[in-house]
Order: C-alpha cells, then structure tokens, then sequence
C-alpha cells in the first residue's frame, strides 16, 4: 500500500515510540517514500524495515532515519544551513534533509543510484539537494564546514577527516563498525567532540572508489 493513510500510520507510530523532532515528523509525513523504490517493492515501502534497492544497498529502515535526523536537529537553536550526507542510495533521506537543510550535498559512488537519485531530486524539485558521484570516506572539504553530516554506511573506523569538516556545534551521525555496527553521534565543541551512542544498528559497509558499472 502507497497511500497517504498508509503512510501516516507508520508515522504515527515512530512519533509515538521515539518523541521524534516535530520538523522530522512533517518531513516524513510529506515525502513518499515509495517513489525511491522499484514497483515491485513499492507495496512494502510503509512498513518499518529496510529494503533492497539493488546493487547490495538498502534503504534504510524508517525507524533509524527517523533517529539519525532527530539527532542532528536537537538542540539547535538555528536551522540548519548545509548538510552532508554520505551516501546517497536510493535518495529517500537526502529528500528529507532537502526539507530540513537550506542545502544538502549528497555523495554516492555507485552511478546508477546517483544517477536515479538525480532524476528523483528533480521529480520532487528539491533544488537544493545537490547530488554528487563520489567516494564519501573524503568528504567535501571545498564545502565545508557543515552544520551536520550524516552517513548512510557504515566504516569500521570513522574518518576523521569528515569530523573535521563539522563546523562547532555542528552534529555527525553514523554506523560504525563491521561485524557489530552501532549508531554514534558526535557533537563537535569548541574544544573538541562530545560522542554519544545510538544503539545497535545494521547499514551497508562504506566502500572506498566509484563504480560505475554496478550490477544487481
């Protein structure tokens, strides 16, 4: 099921057990998650799990994007001005942060998923979602700093070059790990970084290189 209905009710249900972000609630009130997957999983797009989009990706589970995006917004006393997201996949969260973000740059190394993120930025018309092939370990230093990064795979050890690119007060989200993955967050201070830990979680590894001719 791809209706409105549908999808409020998972809504209302992560609302109820997470005491969601209210800016994080809206945004995923009015984003169809179903237009970032192939028709033939569309019918399941509602349901809180994570999903095959090909090339070895998922889109993540509606429960830990929920929890990732209210990290970053809380707390903040002004709105967020640039984003980065690594890791693209199927676009979902980057259209997300398009409606939380002034502006959001999002690095994919995979083409074709870079390539249908593109063309789903424009559907939606989230101009201020830049899309970028790229390998997301390096960040997007001639950008920095942001405000927030967040990463939608999973290194065994964070770069540090993308805590770096925080600006102070900024916040990074992401899985860390291989076998065994947990959620961090770190808050960038002026004196250095304040960590906390998400809780148990499972993403695709980060992967260094572009490929460009990915198969299912």
């Amino acid at each position: 099921m791809t209706s409105q209905r549908t999808r409020d009710r998972l809504i209302d249900r992560l609302e109820r057990g997470l005491s969601l972000h209210p800016d994080v609630v809206q945004a995923m009130r009015v984003t169809p998650r179903h237009l970032f997957m192939d028709e033939a999983m569309a019918s399941r797009a509602y349901e809180d799990s994570a999903l095959p989009i090909g090339h070895a990706q998922t889109i993540s589970q509606p429960q830990v994007v929920a929890l990732m995006l209210d990290f970053i917004l809380s707390d903040r006393t002004k709105p967020l001005n640039k984003v980065l997201e690594i890791g693209t996949g199927s676009g979902y969260q980057a259209a997300l942060l398009g409606l939380l973000a002034n502006n959001v740059w999002t690095l994919e190394r995979i083409k074709p998923l870079y390539l249908r993120a593109k063309k789903a930025m424009a559907q939606l018309a989230l101009d201020n979602v830049h899309v970028k092939l790229a390998d997301g370990f390096d960040g997007l230093a001639e950008q920095a700093p942001f405000d927030a990064i967040v990463s939608a795979a999973a290194p065994e050890a964070l770069p540090k070059r993308l805590l770096d690119q925080l600006g102070v007060h900024g916040r990074l989200v992401a899985p860390v790990g291989t076998e065994t993955q947990t959620l961090q967050g770190w808050t960038r201070t002026v004196s250095g970084w304040d960590e906390t830990d998400l809780g148990a979680v499972r993403f695709v590894p980060m992967l260094t290189g572009i490929d460009s001719i990915s198969h299912d």
